[in-house]
């Protein structure tokens, strides 16, 4: 259990949640793990099957406090809520944010900023730990080019610029993602971005983890009562996760794009774990979905320190961390949305 902006994160997917007077109880096969007051808390996220206890659901809802369950891999299920919830203050902001250009690009200038910083992160990573394997020259002048664009985001002031700087640092970045590549070099090349279908295994892997990613964003936002359909960068859609889409812009390169080449190039995955179709098209097999579905778990245990919170937790629960973050952006409690920017 994990306690994260006044909010109880319950990841063990066994724990079963009671209520013991003015208390609530984290128990698993009957032990205690651990034990919080209701006052301190404005909501609990639980990861899992096991369940809360009515008591518990009847004193949240009435205290207002947001009771979120999740699935074990961090697909959202359901929220308890009382008859009247502080989200719908929260969700007609947002809302109105959505409609008012000037303030929905302050925000999402802020997750390109991000993006773009993290970005320049996994090259100049790549650069240190492996200044042999690569062309150091070429990389260093991408990451010197986003550094730039960075500059030029911090002044937009449309949503329109933004997403002409955004493109073009994203060719930019995509355009040296193969020399990232260090390992299976004949089975896991690099040509450029594509999708639906993916045209390499690269591709394959690449769509299926920010979908892993999607998800595990849209499950956060919801569980601090933002709506994950209603953005400020991406323009609303019918069925389009827009606001998910927008928060994960700055969790792409830390959290799936230096994961998938982490599994090439520790050869995690191979080259017989994909299925090549006649037009060309590529698919994982089963057995590749199930191991990067592990490794993905795996990593999400994976503890790090919150540049921003500057306190220890793990990297599945930064998009939690973020979505807090943006709804306290919102509600006026921050003067500017700080995107997670990882070093």
């Amino acid at each position: 259990m994990k306690k994260l902006l006044n909010t109880l994160y319950v990841t063990s997917p066994n724990s079963y949640l009671s209520l013991d007077g003015e208390t609530v109880v984290v128990l698993n096969q009957d032990k205690v793990l651990g034990r919080l007051p209701l006052h301190n808390l404005e909501g609990i996220v639980a990861f899992g099957y096991t369940g809360a206890s009515p008591a518990l659901m009847g004193e949240c809802a009435r205290r207002n406090i947001s009771l979120c369950f999740l699935n074990p891999n961090g697909r959202f299920l359901s929220r308890v809520t009382g008859e009247v919830y502080g989200n719908v203050v929260l969700r007609k902001e947002q809302y109105r944010i959505s409609d008012m250009p000037d303030l929905s690009c302050k925000i999402a200038r802020n997750f390109i900023i991000g993006k773009l910083f993290n970005a320049r992160w996994v090259i100049e990573r790549f650069t240190r730990e492996h200044p042999l394997s690569v062309d150091f020259a070429k990389l260093k002048k991408v990451s010197a080019q986003l550094l730039h664009s960075i500059e030029l985001i911090k002044n937009c002031t449309t949503n329109e610029q933004l997403r002409g700087y955004e493109g073009e640092a994203a060719s930019l970045y995509f355009s040296i993602f193969d020399d990232l590549i260090l390992q299976q070099k004949d089975s896991f090349c690099f040509n450029g971005r594509n999708r639906r279908p993916p045209m390499d295994r690269v591709n394959a892997v690449l769509s299926f983890v920010y979908t892993l990613l999607l998800n595990n964003t849209a499950s956060a936002l919801e569980t601090v009562g933002l709506d994950p359909y209603v953005g400020f960068l991406h323009t609303d859609r019918p069925g389009r996760m827009s606001l998910a889409l927008d928060l994960m812009e700055e969790l792409r390169p830390v959290m799936a794009d230096r994961f998938v080449l982490s599994l090439i190039n520790k050869r995690i995955i191979k080259e017989d774990g994909f299925i090549v179709r006649e037009n060309g098209s590529v698919e994982m097999s089963d057995e590749t979905r199930k191991i990067i579905l592990t490794q993905w778990q795996n990593r999400k245990q994976e503890k790090i320190s919150h540049p921003f919170l500057e306190e220890k937790i793990e990297w599945g629960m930064v998009p939690y961390a973020q979505a807090l973050l943006l709804a306290r952006t919102i509600r006026n409690d921050l003067d500017a949305y700080p995107p997670f920017m990882w070093k």
